[in-house]
C-alpha cells in the first residue's frame, strides 16, 4: 500500500508539473486610433464608449492601441488623459505615429502625463507587454525606437519560457515596421500568443512570420461607434464588437459573435533567430528592402568606426576639429573622437533630445525637450550657459556672426548671444511649433513651423519680412524641410509632394513642381538643387531664371517609396560634383551630380539617416534614427 501511494504521489506530482495553471478569466476592452483633438465630435465618441465599458463590471482593464491624439499636441494629451480617467478601471495606453511624429512636446508629455511609454502587467497568469512604435519626431515608415527593443528583449529573455505573453503596439509587425523583424524575433524568445494592434481603424486577423496578430477598429465608424471585448477563458481567446448606435435619441449597444478566436498554446512554438557575422540584423530572406549584401557589391565604401546607442537618434551629427557631437532620446549630447569614435565627454539634459548640435568658436549649442538651449563647452563638455524657453526646442540651432538662432514649441523664434547667453531678439508671432533648421545668411533668416506658414525675419532685428503658407491640413506645413536659398530664390518641398521656388525679397511664388516631399539640397556652386520624391525618384532643377527647368531625374534602383525628410547633401570630389542622397530605410545613394547616374550604394541601417555629412579625405560622417553614428570612407 505504501508503494503504491507513493507512486500515486510521484504521478500526481508529476501530472501537476506537465499541465498548465489554471487561471482565472481575464476580460478586457480594446480602442485604437481615437485622434483626439480639441473641439473634436470624437470627445463624445470616445465618453461613450467609456460608459459603455465602466457599466460592464466584468471588464478587468482596458487597452488603449496608440494614435490617441490627432497631432501629439499636449493639450490634445492632456484632453485624452482627462476623457480615460473617467473610466472606473485601470487602463494602459501605447502611443501611435500620431502621438509621436508631431508632437511640439518632443515625445515627453506623452511620457510624463501617462508616466510610461512601455508597460508590461500580468492578469489570470498571462503577461501583457506594450510599448511605443515610432517613429519619433521624424517623417520615416514606422520604426520601433531602439530604446523599446533593447527594453522588449531584455524583459523577453527574463520571462519565463512557459508564461503565456500578449503584446500590443500600434502598428502591424509586418512590413508597415522598418525593424518588424528585429520586435517579431525578440517576442519568439518568449511563450507569445498574440499581437494586437492598431492603426487600420478597422478589425484585421493577421500572421507575422507564423505569429497570430489582430487589429482592432477606431471607435469612430460612421453612426455606429465602438470597440472590441476580449476574453480569454479555457485556453480560448476570442474578441467580440462592441457596437454602439443611435436609436430615436438614445445610445443603444450590442455585442456581436466573436469574430476572431485562438486556442492559446501552453508550450513555446516559436526558435528566434540568432545573429551571425554575415546577417547581424537577423534580417529575413524576404526582406523587402535593400540588404546589406549590396556593400559587398560596392566594395570602394568602407567602415572607419561604427558606435551603437541603446537609445534612438533622432538628430544629425556635427564635426568640429577632432570632435564628434551628437544627441539621443535618452536626452544626452556626447562628444566622441572623429579619429575612432571613443568617447571624449557627455552631458545629461533633462529631456529628450532631437535638435542637431551646432559648433562654433570652441563652444556647442543644443536644445533639448525640457524647455533649455544649452551652450556646453567643445572641450570639456561643462555648461556655459542655459536659456529657458517656455516648451520643448525641438529645432536645430544654427550660429552665425556670435548668434544662436533657433525656433522653438512655445511659438516663439529667438536669436541669443553666442558668448553671453543673452536674448537679443524675439519673434513671438509664430503660429505652430518649429522643428527644422532654419536657412541664415546675413539678409534673412527663413523656417517653417506646423500651422502651414513659412516665415523670413530679418537676422539683426527679428522683424518679420515675409510670410508664405500652405492650404489645407496642417499636417501639410513647411515644418521639416531644410529651406535653401540660390539667385535670390528660396527653395523647399513640403508634405503636399511639391517643390517650390519663391523670390527671397518678397516671399511671392515664383515657380513650383511636382515631385519632392520635404528633402531639398544644393550643389556646392548654388546652381541646382536635388529633391527625393516619395517614390524612389531623385529630380534636380535649376535655380537660376524664374522658370521650373528640371536638369534631370532619374529612378534609383532598391529605393522605393521614401519619405525621409533628411536633405541631400552635396560635395566636390576628384574633380566632380557628387550627391548623397539619404533614405528611410538607411541606405546611401552616391550619385554624379551632373545627370544622376549611381556611383554607389551603401547600406548603414535599416533605419532612417538622420544626416550625411562630407568630410575632407572622401569621408563621410552618418547617423541613423536607431542609433547608430558612424564613419565612412568612400
Amino acid at each position: 500500500m505504501c508503494t503504491k501511494k507513493i507512486l500515486t504521489a510521484i504521478a500526481a506530482a508529476l501530472l501537476c508539473f506537465a499541465a498548465p495553471a489554471q487561471t482565472e478569466p481575464v476580460k478586457f476592452a480594446f480602442l485604437a486610433d481615437v485622434h483626439l483633438c480639441i473641439d473634436s465630435p470624437r470627445i463624445g465618441n470616445l465618453e461613450r464608449c467609456i460608459a459603455d465599458i465602466n457599466a460592464q463590471d466584468d471588464i478587468q482593464f482596458v487597452l488603449f492601441g496608440g494614435d490617441i491624439t490627432e497631432f501629439g499636441a499636449d493639450d490634445e494629451i492632456a484632453l485624452a488623459k482627462e476623457v480615460m480617467d473617467h473610466l472606473n478601471k485601470p487602463y494602459y495606453v501605447v502611443a501611435g505615429n500620431h502621438d509621436a511624429k508631431w508632437s511640439e512636446s518632443g515625445c515627453n508629455t506623452f511620457a510624463k502625463v501617462f508616466g510610461y511609454e512601455q508597460f508590461d502587467f500580468e492578469a489570470g497568469g498571462i503577461k501583457f507587454i506594450g510599448c511605443s512604435s515610432g517613429p519619433n519626431m521624424r517623417m520615416a515608415p514606422a520604426l520601433m525606437p531602439h530604446e523599446c527593443l533593447v527594453w522588449l528583449d531584455s524583459l523577453a529573455t527574463a520571462v519565463p519560457r512557459d508564461k503565456k505573453v500578449f503584446f500590443v503596439n500600434h502598428y502591424p509587425q509586418d512590413t508597415s515596421v522598418l525593424n518588424y523583424f528585429q520586435v517579431i524575433n525578440s517576442l519568439k524568445k518568449t511563450n507569445i500568443q498574440l499581437l494586437i494592434g492598431g492603426h487600420w481603424h478597422s478589425n484585421r486577423a493577421l500572421n507575422y512570420d507564423g505569429v497570430p496578430g489582430i487589429l482592432g477598429r477606431s471607435p469612430d465608424r460612421g453612426k455606429e461607434i465602438g470597440y472590441n471585448i476580449m476574453t480569454i477563458e479555457d485556453g480560448l481567446f476570442s474578441v467580440r464588437e462592441k457596437v454602439i448606435v443611435d436609436s430615436d435619441g438614445n445610445a443603444v449597444s450590442r455585442l456581436g459573435e466573436p469574430w476572431y478566436s485562438l486556442a492559446l498554446k501552453n508550450e513555446p512554438q516559436y526558435t528566434p533567430q540568432e545573429p551571425t557575422e554575415e546577417n547581424p540584423y537577423c534580417l529575413p530572406e524576404d526582406f523587402p528592402w535593400m540588404k546589406f549584401d549590396v556593400n559587398k557589391k560596392y566594395g570602394n565604401v568602407t567602415g572607419l568606426w561604427r558606435n551603437q546607442e541603446a537609445n534612438d537618434i533622432g538628430s544629425g551629427a556635427a564635426k568640429s576639429g577632432r570632435y564628434i557631437l551628437y544627441t539621443n532620446t535618452q536626452g544626452v549630447v556626447k562628444a566622441i573622437a572623429a579619429r575612432n569614435g571613443e568617447p571624449i565627454w557627455e552631458y545629461a539634459t533633462d529631456g529628450k533630445v532631437f535638435s542637431t548640435p551646432a559648433i562654433s568658436d570652441g563652444r556647442v549649442v543644443v536644445g533639448s525637450t525640457d524647455g533649455n538651449i544649452y551652450c556646453l563647452s567643445l572641450r570639456r563638455g561643462f555648461l556655459l550657459w542655459k536659456y529657458k524657453c517656455e516648451k520643448s526646442v525641438l529645432a536645430a540651432p544654427v550660429i552665425q556672426n556670435g548668434t544662436v538662432y533657433v525656433g522653438s514649441s512655445d511659438h516663439k523664434f529667438r536669436a541669443i548671444n553666442l558668448r553671453s547667453g543673452e536674448l537679443l531678439w524675439s519673434f513671438d508671432d509664430v503660429k505652430g511649433f518649429v522643428e527644422c533648421r532654419p536657412f541664415i545668411d546675413n539678409e534673412q533668416v527663413v523656417f517653417g513651423d506646423w500651422a502651414n506658414t513659412l516665415y523670413s525675419l530679418d537676422p539683426k532685428s527679428g522683424e518679420l519680412q515675409w510670410k508664405w503658407s500652405t492650404r489645407g491640413s496642417r499636417m501639410l506645413s513647411p515644418a521639416a524641410t531644410y529651406p535653401v536659398k540660390a539667385n535670390g530664390k528660396i527653395f523647399f518641398c513640403t508634405p503636399e509632394r511639391k517643390t517650390y521656388a519663391i523670390d527671397a525679397k518678397t516671399g511671392k511664388l515664383v515657380w513650383e513642381s511636382k515631385g519632392g516631399r520635404e528633402s531639398v539640397g544644393i550643389s556646392t556652386d548654388g546652381g541646382a538643387i536635388f529633391v527625393k520624391t516619395m517614390f524612389g525618384t531623385v529630380q534636380s532643377y535649376l535655380t537660376r531664371g524664374n522658370k521650373c527647368r528640371k536638369l534631370w531625374e532619374v529612378t534609383l534602383p532598391g529605393m522605393g517609396y521614401e519619405i525621409a525628410p533628411t536633405a541631400s547633401v552635396c560635395t566636390e570630389s576628384h574633380g566632380r560634383q557628387i550627391v548623397f542622397v539619404p533614405t528611410d530605410k538607411g541606405n546611401i545613394f552616391c550619385l554624379d551630380a551632373s545627370d544622376g547616374s549611381v556611383l554607389w550604394v551603401h547600406k548603414v541601417s535599416v533605419a532612417l539617416i538622420n544626416s550625411i555629412e562630407p568630410l575632407p579625405s572622401d569621408k563621410l560622417l552618418v547617423s541613423t534614427m536607431d542609433g547608430v553614428v558612424t564613419m565612412l570612407k568612400y
